[in-house]
């Protein structure tokens, strides 16, 4: 499962030679790289700018030769010595190192070498590839060509017309009838740093909206599902006080002393215990039912209602029929033919569950009660999932730690198990894919620290993936759950066939996920993710970051979520954002946060809204100013890139 992917220790033993690590072996006679004092301190004065004359550096080199000259001395040809000293040798890289964990080198300094795979850093969330500051041309057409959204809108946005005021009053003079929603909300994006709106005292994986958004789920490390009604407007904080009742076990039931919430509660369920979490969850299209995902490397998810007070839970058993399992181990079955599942989805009618795990996909019908397909898909964990649109349950799509995407057409998979499409273009894993929904576009972050938008008409085909298109080109021991990603050799596959890319986020310490903006309010013409470092990442289509929200400056749930908005000093440790999702009746949206300072872990829903003018801490005229200055700006622009044939320039007077 990637929530515990392991180094891959055979392929580090098979390629000793090129490691070149903190525990590397140095060889001191053909190794040029071994202390010279004088040169290692006009290196390190000349980079940090520390004085020659320092007392600190001298003691410090010393210190280093003294220890590499008792090693040369307890191992000399002299054979006085009883027992050598096992100390290594001490090479430049390592004295960077303890002199500043950090990198000394600016990213710019990099210098692409042949011989090297990557380069070591100590910035967890370096940016090694900038995201785009100005719109990308296949990103503008893809705006401009009806699939995402009205096109009229953003024409009247582009020209500085918009005005959603004019728009309501003059409704009721429109012959054609009513204003689309579209129309009035779909440049109303979330602004905010959020409110807090629950915590938990377990990490929160999974945090979304039903698709009407009338309420919203969470399920946590400690296998709780939690369902809050988001019809209803929250309420005061009020501390619940820590519950002293024994239980019928004589444990002391304090269960409800580590969830706080100024939502109201619909339904609490507690899930079956697990090796982990609770690593997926789905609802079903009428949001009667939800499946969810318990991790303990078993091929069995739970369906449970979510509607009524029921908590009963429905197992439904991804295994062979009729087929027989040994006994049950702590870390799963005691079977060869064993596996786990890692990701679902419900299809469009409901009718039936895809479900990702080891390296294969599956196809459960719950009408029939049993399962209906089977794919070896994958030469590594399949960490997601999903259809490919709304309409129909014959394409499926599934993401692996092997980089690549595969796609799926039911109706020919009885003459072949291969895929109908390869989408080539991660060099690392794969943590998240989502769906538009159209059939045609699909989005997916990668641990390359990339979130690219495909295209199903430009697939790869399984021909040319098996003739080039599937070489590997991952970073030997990438582990992205510690936090730090070195400088890739490659932005992108060499065969990369996505129509765009999109940076800035860290995808690291856990899967981070990412989807489209609803369809309802904004034509899913924004694709939004968490980050690693704290911050939720808003993209355009076109390619631009048009909105940065921070959870480090979330406030808490004892202010007014009403008043002004302020900035509080950061006081926390650093936050995860693993899962946002983006409410489809406004323009608001739910982050679920992991607080990293704290110890047990601790979870935060933050409520991010978009406000207006009576809401933000500038007034009327910095507004107006501001829009003078845009508009000055678009208009300098279109002089400078539009020309009327047979026209000529005006200057202005001075």
């Amino acid at each position: 499962m990637s929530e515990y992917d392991r180094i891959d220790f055979e392929m580090l033993e098979e390629n000793d030679d090129d490691y070149d690590g903190p525990d590397a072996y140095v060889d001191e006679e053909d190794d040029d790289s071994l202390l010279d004092l004088e040169d290692l301190q006009d290196m390190i004065q000349e980079r940090t700018g520390v004085a020659h004359e320092s007392p600190m550096l001298p003691q410090i080199f010393l210190s280093l030769f003294n220890s590499q000259n008792v090693h040369r001395t307890d191992t000399g040809g002299n054979g006085n010595s009883s027992e050598p000293r096992q100390l290594r040798t001490i090479g430049i890289q390592d004295l960077h190192h303890l002199l500043n964990p950090r990198s000394l080198d600016s990213p710019t300094d990099y210098e692409e070498d042949d011989d090297e795979e990557s380069e070591n850093v100590g910035d967890w969330h370096q940016e090694w590839f900038p995201p785009h500051k100005e719109p990308q041309q296949p990103g503008v057409e893809l705006l401009m060509g009806g699939e995402f959204g009205s096109v009229s809108s953003k024409l009247r946005s582009k020209g500085n017309q918009r005005n959603i005021s004019q728009m309501i009053l003059g409704q009721s003079s429109r012959p054609r009838g009513a204003i689309s929603r579209e129309n009035m909300t779909s440049e109303l994006i979330p602004n905010t740093n959020g409110i807090a709106v629950a915590s938990y005292n377990a990490n929160v994986y999974c945090g979304q909206f039903s698709r009407d958004s009338s309420f919203y789920y969470t399920c946590c490390q400690d296998f709780r599902l939690h369902i809050y009604d988001m019809t209803s407007p929250p309420s005061p904080y009020m501390k619940r006080p820590r519950n002293l009742r024994r239980s019928a076990t004589g444990v002391w039931d304090d269960s409800d002393c580590d969830h706080d919430t100024t939502l109201k509660i619909l339904k609490t369920i507690q899930g079956s215990a697990g090796r982990w979490t609770i690593t997926d969850s789905h609802l079903s299209p009428n949001n009667e039912r939800q499946v969810n995902v318990y991790f303990f490397q078993s091929p069995t998810v739970y369906m449970t209602s979510t509607l009524d007070s029921s908590v009963t839970q429905t197992p439904i058993n991804f295994q062979e029929p009729n087929h027989r399992q040994r006994a049950r181990t702590h870390w799963g079955w005691d079977d060869e033919n064993s596996f786990g599942i890692w990701s679902c989805r419900f299809s469009a009618d409901g009718n039936e569950v895809v479900a990702g795990g080891s390296g294969q996909i599956f196809v459960y019908d719950l009408l029939a009660d049993r399962r209906t397909v089977k794919i070896i898909a994958h030469e590594d964990d399949v960490n997601s999932c999903c259809w490919a649109d709304t309409a129909s349950g014959n394409v499926l799509i599934s993401a692996s730690d092997d980089t690549f995407l595969k796609v799926w057409d039911r109706r020919s998979l009885g003459a072949s198990q291969k895929p109908s499409g390869v989408l080539v273009g991660h060099t690392e894993g794969i943590t998240n894919v989502s769906a538009k929904g159209d059939g045609r576009y699909i989005i997916s972050n990668g641990k390359d620290q990339a979130l690219r938008l495909w295209d199903l008409r430009k697939m790869c085909s399984s021909e040319d993936f098996d003739n080039g298109a599937n070489r590997d080109y991952r970073s030997r021991g990438f582990d992205y759950r510690y936090g730090h990603y070195s400088k890739p050799k490659h932005a992108a596959h060499p065969r990369d066939c996505s129509v765009m890319t999109y940076r800035g986020h860290a995808v690291l310490r856990t899967l981070i996920r990412c989807h489209f903006s609803p369809a309802e309010t904004t034509g899913g013409q924004y694709i939004y993710s968490g980050s690693a470092d704290g911050k939720i990442h808003i993209w355009s289509l076109d390619g631009r970051i048009v909105q940065v929200l921070d959870r480090s400056k979330t406030l808490a749930m004892t202010l007014d979520p009403f008043a002004e908005e302020c900035i509080l000093p950061n006081t926390r440790g650093t936050v995860c954002v693993r899962d946002v999702s983006w409410n489809s009746n406004e323009p608001m949206m739910m982050s679920a946060g992991w607080d990293g300072g704290r110890s047990p872990p601790k979870s935060v829903v933050a409520r991010h809204e978009w406000r207006g003018l009576s809401k933000m801490s500038y007034g009327l005229e910095d507004w107006i100013e501001k829009q003078n200055i845009e508009r000055n700006e678009r208009a300098t622009r279109t002089r400078q890139t539009l020309r009327v044939p047979g026209a000529f320039d005006v200057e202005e007077d001075d």
